[in-house]
């Protein structure tokens, strides 16, 4: 698993396949990604206090963190300050 170094998290957005009213499936190379995800790594820095675990479902600002693939799976690596809210 990616491990991140500092306070940063690694985010794994699920891949939703959208469809017109048409019956046109986009796909998601033409279309925006989803600012929500899921946190399946943290950082060694980040602590109780910054109010973020391992499973949390989070909103993050547009077009923040760098994406990488891994074992064919693709995630999010984003700074914690990016983090807009966790999802209750």
């Amino acid at each position: 698993m990616l491990k991140p170094l500092q306070k940063r998290i690694v985010i794994e957005y699920p891949e939703v396949e959208e469809t017109t009213a048409s019956g046109l499936v986009l796909p998601s190379s033409a279309k925006e990604k989803k600012q929500t995800g899921f946190v399946v790594s943290i950082g060694n820095d980040i602590d109780d206090e910054d109010g973020i675990k391992v499973g949390d479902q989070v909103i993050f600002e547009q077009h923040a963190g760098t994406e990488v693939t891994y074992e064919g799976k693709d995630y999010l690596v984003i700074d914690i300050k990016h983090i807009l809210a966790v999802l209750a």
